[in-house]
């Protein structure tokens, strides 16, 4: 149970919360909601023993043990596996005194190892640091590649990764899904649903915290209010909340306006001055309940497009990719119309970028044509591209050299309508926040005034106003829209059909998205696999002697037989684990080694077994 009381925190001069009385059990999924600068992350940082109560009580279970995701991943030779690992101290510890014991033929220490593995469930963490790598989307070949090797995207899905893996009573996730694709979001969700601790996600991903969250807890003006339910729950609550506390004020005014009129009226009278002095009284000890402040809507808009013909661009049985050896895409046939709304579906790596960038024309296609129309006019929006802004400058100097003709109001009447309005066009973007760098890039996007929107995860860093707000105004952009996005309500609202990107191919998906995530569940290595299946559309029938059997996706001889070694290799493992765990064995050294080195070969053929199987669920 963690509990606040009276609790306030300050960062610097600001007050970020202040008068806050809750009580949080364990077992709770809290989401953790409020717009930048509210003081999300400062009070995880307060959680964690970071910064300490500006005023207040913030009581912890005693021994309560905390696990989070680093900000930072260490430049680290260790294989992504061993660093996974590691997140649990107690078996990872248990493993290299295994390790140091074999090398050294130290057979005592081999013993009191293989007793402490046994008391720390430490026989599985190999296979469960893989389970969760291969979650986060991390294919098999990788698990023994260097931390170093990694981009940054990949580092965080490490240090999640890593989180997960680390016992803990209360786990606490400061937007776990960014860098995540769809696929990694869906089995994320699916893991913190069976986590049997206390989470705390700070997440503006609305259908994450639909899925995920039992509570949800919203830091608004310095104040924290606790709501039951899920985000839907939430915004349903508020509103009712909201019309409760306007309806109260309306009362109180009007009851202050008749007590105050009576006042006025017959306080100088001496027959009335009793009735008068009760009434000022009354009026003294109204609550003074706060009208309720309509918060500024923020609305963005993409311009009318100059030009908007109707077949915009395509590509014809086009190989992509960066080299004859990194080949991504295969035969890859895509078109473009105008008012196509088309949402890119599969995991990290398998190619959606890489589509993208040849759809813009920074990759040349290998092999196969790329038509585009001479009126194509492309507003692309990368990963990269809020890096790309440049340090020092200002909004106003970005949209100045975008067009160096114009008038400064012109232009900054344009930023006005992005949020940027008096002062904010001349502020030098180093102190902006990631969103507010994210809504620049947008707004010059938008004002090139592009017929094809190609956009690459463009709600990182946004916070969920912002997100409603770019939805609604791609639902009203008249040219085409390509998206790569792991928000499934931006895209849901925004897309209305969908390709998915793996296995080197570009096919349409036939589907929404809530029977994409109901597949990612029930396909083999989901560890979901009661799941119910997803409904698929009706096939046309065609007559035949005998109905044909359905294609299977796999080969389910080969999947029976890896997974017939796996199971065999982990009956020897445990049987030579529990004749290493009897004492009595230590008698005979020759045994001893024996069993050591049987072990050892053991694992390493139940690694490249539990690997290809791997490859096959993949």
């Amino acid at each position: 149970m963690i509990s606040f009381r009276n609790f306030a925190l300050r960062r610097g001069e600001r007050l970020l919360l202040s008068n806050v009385d809750l009580t949080l059990h364990a077992g709770w999924r809290v989401g953790v909601i409020g717009r930048n600068g509210a003081g999300k992350s400062s009070l995880f940082g307060a959680l964690m023993g970071e910064h300490e109560p500006d005023k207040g009580d913030l009581d912890l279970p005693g021994k309560a043990r905390i696990a989070s995701v680093a900000q930072e991943t260490p430049h680290l030779p260790d294989p992504a596996i061993d660093f996974v690992l590691s997140g649990d101290s107690a078996v990872h510890a248990a493993i290299q005194m295994e390790a140091n014991a074999f090398a050294n033929e130290d057979w005592e220490a081999v013993a009191v190892a293989h007793q402490l593995l046994e008391e720390v469930n430490g026989y599985d963490g190999t296979a469960r640091a893989g389970r969760l790598l291969h979650g986060l989307g991390f294919p098999a070949e990788v698990h023994e590649k260097a931390v170093s090797d990694f981009s940054g995207g990949w580092r965080v899905r490490l240090n999640v990764a890593r989180a997960l893996m680390t016992p803990s009573d209360l786990l606490l996730l400061d937007e776990p899904t960014n860098h995540l694709d769809l696929d990694a979001v869906v089995w994320l969700e699916e893991w913190l649903k069976r986590y049997d601790g206390t989470l705390l996600v700070i997440s503006h991903d609305r259908e994450f915290l639909d899925n995920v969250t039992t509570h949800i807890l919203h830091l608004h003006d310095g104040t924290a209010k606790l709501y039951s339910g899920n985000y839907t729950d939430f915004e349903r609550q508020r509103a009712e909340h909201l019309r409760l506390q306007q309806i109260t004020h309306l009362k109180e005014q009007a009851e202050r306006a008749h007590l105050q009129s009576f006042i006025d009226r017959f306080k100088a009278k001496a027959s009335k001055a009793k009735q008068a002095q009760s009434r000022m009284k009354r009026l003294a000890k109204l609550a003074g309940t706060e009208a309720v402040r309509a918060e500024r809507a923020l609305h963005i808009d993409f311009p009318e497009p100059l030009r908007l013909p109707n077949s915009l661009l395509s590509l014809h049985d086009c190989d992509c990719g960066y080299g004859v050896d990194a080949k991504i895409l295969h035969n890859a046939s895509f078109g473009l119309e105008a008012g196509d709304r088309i949402g890119l579906l599969g995991p990290n790596g398998a190619g959606k970028s890489t589509l993208v960038k040849t759809l813009v024309g920074e990759l040349a296609p290998m092999t196969g044509e790329r038509k585009a129309h001479p009126d194509l006019r492309i507003g692309y929006f990368a990963q990269h591209t809020v890096e790309s802004l440049v340090a020092g400058t200002s909004p106003l100097d970005h949209l100045r050299k975008l067009d160096p003709d114009s008038a400064n109001q012109v232009l900054r009447d344009f930023l006005g309508k992005w949020n940027f309005p008096g002062d904010r066009a001349f502020e030098v973007i180093d102190t902006f926040s990631g969103g507010e760098k994210a809504r620049l890039a947008l707004a010059l996007i938008a004002y090139r005034r592009p017929n094809v929107l190609l956009l690459d995860e463009p709600t990182n860093h946004l916070d969920l106003d912002m997100r409603e707000a770019l939805a609604e105004a791609l639902s009203d952009f008249d040219g085409a829209i390509v998206m790569v996005s792991h928000d499934r309500h931006l895209i849901g609202l925004v897309c209305d059909s969908y390709w998915r990107v793996a296995g080197g191919k570009v096919e349409p998906f036939d589907g929404d998205l809530d029977e994409y995530a109901a597949w990612l569940r029930t396909r083999p290595g989901s560890d979901n696999p009661k799941t119910p299946v997803p409904k698929q559309e009706p096939k046309r029938v065609v007559p035949a002697p005998a109905p044909a059997a359905p294609k299977a996706r796999i080969n389910p001889h080969k999947l029976q037989k890896a997974e017939e070694r796996v199971a065999r290799l982990e009956g020897k493992l445990a049987e030579c684990d529990a004749q290493l765990a009897d004492p009595a064995v230590y008698v005979d050294a020759g045994k001893v080694a024996d069993l050591g080195r049987t072990q050892l070969q053991l694992r390493s053929e139940l690694e490249q077994a539990e690997a290809e199987l791997l490859g096959l669920y993949e």
